[in-house]
């Protein structure tokens, strides 16, 4: 089985980008604890970031032929891009949405998700440990054979 998780914009500045929201841990340090639970799943892991729509909708594209599912954090694009949706129901894979931050208590503008309708589940607030549910949960799910 393999699961791909994908980051968007302004994830690779995770230690440094707003401490006080989302932590001291790196893009790096998710990625290791990732890939330590993937091996207890005994699973394959594969991880992107990118600061460009363009960018994940093309990998996101990728994905049809070589992976079961995958995480999504979309960051800032959650809020308005139609295009990465477009590009996540072109692919018909099961995916979880991830936030680090809680976004219903940040700006109301974060409040909206063109993702949340088309996801298995998601889950925000839960800083990293959200990541690791989120694989853990969607891990159980493709074993069982269920699309939620």
């Amino acid at each position: 089985m393999r699961v791909a998780v994908i980051n968007g914009p302004n994830l690779d500045m995770l230690g440094k980008r707003e401490p006080e929201i989302y932590g001291n841990l790196t893009l790096d340090d998710l990625k290791d604890l990732l890939e330590d639970k993937a091996r207890i799943l005994n699973i394959e892991i594969e991880f992107f970031q990118s600061n460009f729509e363009g960018k994940l909708i093309e990998y996101i594209h990728t994905l049809r032929d070589k992976a079961d599912g995958f995480l999504l954090n979309p960051a800032a694009f959650s809020h308005y891009s139609i295009a990465l949706r477009d590009a996540v129901l072109a692919v018909g894979l099961p995916f979880v949405e991830v936030h680090i931050s809680n976004i219903f208590k940040r700006e109301e503008f974060r409040h909206k998700s063109y993702f949340s309708d088309i996801a298995l589940g998601v889950i925000s607030g839960l800083g990293f440990d959200g990541y690791v549910y989120a694989l853990d949960w969607l891990v159980k799910v493709l074993r069982r054979g269920e699309n939620q």
